[in-house]
Parts: C-alpha cells; sequence; structure tokens
C-alpha cells in the first residue's frame, strides 16, 4: 500500500489511486474539467496539475499520475499556481464572453476555477475563434464555441451509453466535437451529457432561458417514470416544475437518470385534470366536490361489495392504494396489474430483483428473459453494460432482438426450462442472474412461466430478478393490492381507477359505474361517469417501493393545479360522504397505519432481504414468442403523453428513423 505527503499531509491509499484521488481523500481540492470519477481518464486539459518533489522538474497532471511510496506532492506551490495561470489563460483564449446569457451561469465550473484560478489579464489579443453549433436533438442545446474539448460527453456516449455519437474531429487549433454523421445523440441517457459538461457547451433544450439557478426551489425526491426509484431533485419556480437533475444514489442510479425521468417534467402542467367532473345524459361537465362525492356515495350504496373493483395505475403511491383498500372493504376486488401480467405474488422474493441494482455489479453471467431493459429501465441497463464493460461478462436474451448497447447471445424469443441453449450458455457460470421483465408475463401462460423460471433458477443456482415497469407495482403487491384469482372486470357494478390509464377501457362493462381519480385526463378519464382530480408525483408526499423492493419516500415539491388535492386526501373526504369514516386524519396517522400492517414501509432505503419460492402452476408454457413491452421509449405513461418534449423526441428519433427506412425501402 503506498504511502505519500500531500501538503504535509500523510496518507496511505490502495495500488493504482491516482495524487487526484488521494487528495480528495484528505479534502484538498484540486481543479479539474476534463476528469470524472464515472469515466476514463483522458489527462488532457492539464488544469489539475501538481508538483512532484524528486518527480520531473515541471507539474505534472494528478488525475493520470499514480501514487508511489514515500511520494511528497505539493497542490499550491508557486510552480502550481503558475501553471494553473497558464492553462486557464489558454482555455479562455476562444472562450467567448457571453456568461450573462448562458444557462450555465451560476453553475459552470470554468465561471467557479477561472475566479478561484485564474488570471486577472490576458496576454491574446487575436480574433477568437468560432465554432458553428450542432444539431444533437430535442433534447440538447449546443453553443460549441464554449466548448473546451475536455471531451467528457464523447468518453459518456462511449463507456456508459453505449451510443458513440460523439467524437473528437479535427487536429490542432480546428478541433471540435461533433456527431460523426450529423445524426442526434440517440440514447436515452444523452441529457446526463448536459451535467458532465463543466461549461456551457450543452446546456438544456427544453429549460433554455428559462430560469437561474438562484431562483429556483430545489425539491429533493424520488423518480417514477419507471420502477428503478432513481433519486432527483426537482427544481421549481412559484408553482411550476421547470426542471428534474439527478440525486447521487450509489445503490440504485449512481449520478444519472434517464432522459424521461429529465425531460418529461413539462407533461406535468399540460392536460391536467384540476377540477371534478360529472357525466349527465352522457356527457361531462364540471362539478363541486360535494357533487362529486355524492353521486360516487350513491354508487357505492348500490354496489354490493363483492361487485367492487379497484384498479390501481402505475404511478400511484402506496398511501392511496392503502386508503382506497380501507374505504371499499375486503370483500371488494383489487388489481394492479392493468396491462395484463400475471404470475406468482405469494411470496415476495418472487416479484422482487432479488439481486439488488448494485448486485448486477457482481454477476458473471445474466440472462434477460422477456425484457428490453433499454426501454423499461435504462439506469439499470446501464448498469448491465458497466458491467460488461469492466468485465466482459456473458449475457443472454431471450425474446425480440433489439440494441441494448452492448453484445448478448440471442438464445430465441421462446423459452422452455429444458432448452439446451440455455443450459450451455449457463455453464461454467459462478455467479448467474436472470432477468425476467414483463413482456415474458403478459401471455396466459404467464404465471406457468413464472414457475418454470424459479426452477431454471434453482437448479442452476442463479438469483430471480423480476424487472418491473410502474412505479407503483411493488408497493402495491406489498400491500395485498392484486386479486387472488381472475376476476372478471365486464361484471362489475362499481369500478374505481386509481389512475389507471394504460389498460383496455372496453374491459369494463357500459352499465358500470365508473369513478376516476387521477392528474392527467386519458384513457380512464374518457371512460369514468365521476372525475376527482389528484395530484402527481412532485405535487403529494407518498411512499414508493422500487423494482428490487427498496421503500423510498417521494416529497411534494409543488401544489396541485386547482382544486386538485392529494389523493388519500380525496379517498379520505370520500370516506364521510358514505359513512365509513377512514380512522386517519393526516399523513402521520395513515402511515403509522401501513406500517402497523407492512412494518418494512418504515425502514426508508432499506431493502428487507426476501427470497424466491418454488411453486406449482396449472398449465404448461407456451411456444409463442414474447411480445415487447413498450412499443417505443418515450410514451410509456400519461406524464410523458402529455409531454411537448417527449413528442417531439417521438418525431425524431422514432417517426424520422421510420420515414427514412421506407425511402430506403422504395429506392
Amino acid at each position: 500500500m503506498p504511502k505519500l505527503t500531500i501538503n504535509g499531509a500523510e496518507i496511505e491509499v490502495a495500488p493504482g489511486t491516482s495524487i487526484l484521488q488521494a487528495a480528495e481523500a484528505l479534502g484538498i481540492e484540486i481543479p479539474r474539467f476534463c476528469y470524472h470519477d464515472r469515466l476514463s481518464v483522458p489527462a488532457n486539459c492539464r488544469m489539475c496539475l501538481v508538483e512532484v518533489e524528486g518527480g520531473p522538474p515541471k507539474p505534472v497532471a494528478s488525475c493520470a499520475m499514480p501514487c508511489a511510496d514515500k511520494m511528497v506532492v505539493k497542490t499550491e506551490s508557486e510552480m502550481v499556481r503558475k501553471a494553473r495561470r497558464g492553462v486557464m489563460e489558454m482555455l479562455l483564449i476562444n472562450h467567448p464572453l457571453d456568461c450573462p446569457i448562458c444557462d450555465q451561469g451560476g453553475e459552470c465550473d470554468l465561471q467557479d476555477q477561472a475566479m478561484g484560478y485564474g488570471f486577472d489579464r490576458s496576454r491574446y489579443h487575436e480574433n477568437k475563434r468560432a465554432v458553428p453549433d450542432k444539431d444533437f436533438g430535442p433534447l440538447i442545446k449546443t453553443s460549441m464555441t464554449r466548448c473546451i474539448q475536455c471531451t467528457r460527453c464523447v468518453r459518456f456516449g462511449e463507456e456508459i451509453g453505449g451510443v458513440p455519437d460523439l467524437g473528437l474531429l479535427n487536429r490542432g487549433e480546428d478541433v471540435e466535437i461533433s456527431t460523426f454523421i450529423g445524426k442526434a445523440v440517440g440514447s436515452e441517457l444523452s441529457g446526463n451529457m448536459i451535467d458532465i459538461c463543466p461549461v456551457g457547451a450543452l446546456t438544456s433544450k427544453p429549460y433554455a432561458f428559462k430560469a437561474r439557478p438562484w431562483e429556483l426551489r430545489k425539491t429533493e425526491t424520488i423518480d417514477v417514470h419507471d420502477a428503478v426509484g432513481s433519486n432527483i431533485r426537482v427544481d421549481s419556480r412559484g408553482n411550476e416544475v421547470l426542471r428534474v437533475l439527478p440525486r447521487v444514489h450509489e445503490g440504485i442510479n449512481e449520478v444519472w437518470i434517464s432522459d424521461k425521468t429529465r425531460f418529461a417534467c413539462d407533461g406535468l402542467s399540460r392536460r391536467r385534470l384540476d377540477r371534478p367532473w360529472l357525466r349527465e345524459n352522457g356527457k361531462l361537465r364540471e362539478a363541486s366536490w360535494d357533487e362529486a362525492f355524492a353521486a360516487v356515495a350513491a354508487a357505492l350504496r348500490a354496489a354490493k361489495p363483492e361487485k367492487m373493483a379497484a384498479l390501481a395505475g402505475d404511478l400511484c403511491a402506496v398511501e392511496e392504494m392503502v386508503a382506497i383498500k380501507d374505504l371499499l372493504g375486503p370483500k371488494a376486488h383489487y388489481e394492479c396489474r392493468v396491462s395484463g401480467e400475471s404470475y406468482d405474488v405469494s411470496v415476495r422474493g418472487n416479484y422482487l430483483f432479488n439481486s439488488t441494482i448494485a448486485g448486477i455489479e457482481q454477476a458473471d453471467a445474466i440472462l434477460l428473459v422477456g425484457t428490453n431493459p433499454r426501454l423499461e429501465a435504462a439506469i439499470i441497463n446501464a448498469r448491465i453494460r458497466k458491467n460488461w464493460v469492466n468485465r466482459r461478462i456473458k449475457i443472454g436474451l431471450i425474446g425480440p432482438a433489439a440494441d441494448l448497447s452492448y453484445p448478448y447471445t440471442h438464445l430465441g424469443e421462446r423459452i422452455e426450462a429444458q432448452d439446451k441453449d440455455v443450459r450451455a450458455f449457463l455453464e461454467k457460470a459462478g455467479k448467474p442472474i436472470l432477468i425476467a421483465g414483463m413482456g415474458a408475463f403478459r401471455r396466459g401462460d404467464g404465471t406457468a412461466l413464472h414457475a418454470a423460471l424459479i426452477d431454471l433458477c434453482e437448479s442452476h443456482n442463479m438469483t430471480f430478478n423480476m424487472l418491473h415497469t410502474a412505479a407503483a407495482r411493488v408497493g402495491a403487491l406489498d400491500t395485498g393490492f392484486s386479486a387472488d384469482g381472475d376476476f372478471d372486470l365486464s361484471k362489475m357494478d362499481f369500478v374505481y381507477l386509481l389512475g389507471a390509464d394504460d389498460f383496455d377501457p372496453e374491459q369494463i362493462s357500459a352499465k358500470s359505474f365508473v369513478v376516476y381519480q387521477g392528474h392527467h385526463g386519458d384513457a380512464g378519464a374518457h371512460r369514468a361517469d365521476v372525475i376527482l382530480p389528484g395530484a402527481a408525483y412532485t405535487e403529494k408526499e407518498g411512499i414508493y417501493v422500487n423494482t428490487e423492493g427498496r421503500v423510498q419516500s417521494a416529497r411534494r415539491a409543488v401544489s396541485p393545479p386547482g382544486d386538485a388535492r392529494e389523493d388519500w386526501k380525496i379517498i379520505r373526504a370520500l370516506s364521510d360522504h358514505v359513512a365509513r369514516k377512514l380512522p386517519y386524519d393526516n399523513l402521520v396517522q395513515l402511515r403509522a397505519r401501513i406500517v402497523k400492517e407492512w412494518p418494512h414501509m418504515g425502514q426508508r432505503d432499506i431493502i428487507t432481504p426476501a427470497a424466491p419460492k418454488k411453486f406449482r402452476a396449472g398449465g404448461g408454457t407456451a411456444r409463442g414468442p414474447f411480445e415487447p413491452v413498450f412499443g417505443g421509449y418515450y410514451l410509456t405513461n400519461v406524464i410523458c403523453r402529455a409531454s411537448a418534449t417527449m413528442m417531439k423526441c417521438v418525431d425524431i428519433f422514432v417517426n424520422r428513423a421510420e420515414r427514412a427506412g421506407a425511402r430506403e425501402a422504395a429506392e
């Protein structure tokens, strides 16, 4: 273990640790532009220069210099200060003086380090170089004259995103970052390039010129666009969400978030339900809360308990799902798998991502069944790619072939438990894991296939993981929001749609009384007899359980629009009108009721251990292929479908590609 001295302080580090990393461990700041702790080390900006006693008679790049025993390093000597001023002077030769209009202003590494390490004048008086801006698509705004060629974006695309669309072109004074063939950056993680850009060369196009960072109220919360549970920060001004940024969580999303998480926030303010509606004579009209509650109460009193059903949508928090169960009672039917999945939920380990998201990096073989993680959970796909980049592990796919951003062995589009190709793939694997997606369970044989996959995992000492696509799903299953057996929705007299939109409304009988409670007017609202306006995930406090079973809390960033209210409060108010008053009046009491019945709900950011258990399922597995879960990446829930930014992404990344393919086929 090398032991060295930095600015008079001794430290012992692991072999291969760089001087910059050792200095950070001591709390010593070394400026940098090209270095990023999640990316490879290019050592091309030279801002992190330090002096090594007894070494070369010149400063060395601390990001690329490994520590050696008895090394003595100085980070604040006169040599270092002079070198840093020279580097900063060089970086500012061509940098434009447009800080007042740059969206990076106030959050710019170049601004901060120029103040801390730069010089108060320049010796260069030549004309500045200008670089044409590039079209990176609808998400990333470019101002390439500001670029300092740190290559962070290039390395991110190649190493993390798996989409090498960007590169460093030309040489010398003509060097610039560009796409090779003039295409948009086609990664589901492309927005992270904005975060890692140390200057204002790459900024958010939807957020352009909207606000300055000091104007924003910052709220730490949880993402709900998939079941990963990425930790995010919501920046708002007044009652409007202006942007979403990632928070560090090593166990889930590291420092990244997906593009849906980041850019779909404009959908939170469009096509919103902001007042109750009541259907009379076949048409919806605006109503007061009392009128809406009276209509719902009358329908509830008229319906038998066994003829009631509640469906929970993909974005619901645990609180409102427990509240509606308490209101309708134990004889009613409940289901959260509104897209038609069928699998065993008798044991918690049978529907969790048991290896954990961080545990993906420990696997030496990964078998994907009925899933496209790049579309269903881009952050988990990045974990898989990270493992492949670091260790070149074996990855197999059973299901529709897809571009996953890493190489894999396609084992066909169907599975049998005794398939010799699967067994050959798993041979010699020491720590294999299986990831089963929702595409494997949307067929009639879903439960039988679930049993076969768990048998396969047990026989090969493989960890079983279920990859959910809905943020509400695990929390709903934990609290019993699932039918014990098949129930016929068409025979229900009363149906409560709790944010349920992604299902076929034709399943509900025309004679059924339908209540829709949600925040966007989508499929569920169109079928409803009464509409109750709820709150989106940024407008309420809520418990969410991610696909690995980790319990997390979302926090309220803004208020619901108009007459909309938090969802559990609506159900609590409704209970007064039906003479079934719920025994809680505030969030603390409701959560106490939840924790009393499900104790793990009180353990925040902790994964309660669970293990899969074999079970018997009637019938055998079918031989048909698996169907894709999503037709595309950008329009997977009501918020995305209301987002103008997501619609632009569909037009550029999907429709334009289809039109180009049609032209090529015609030619």
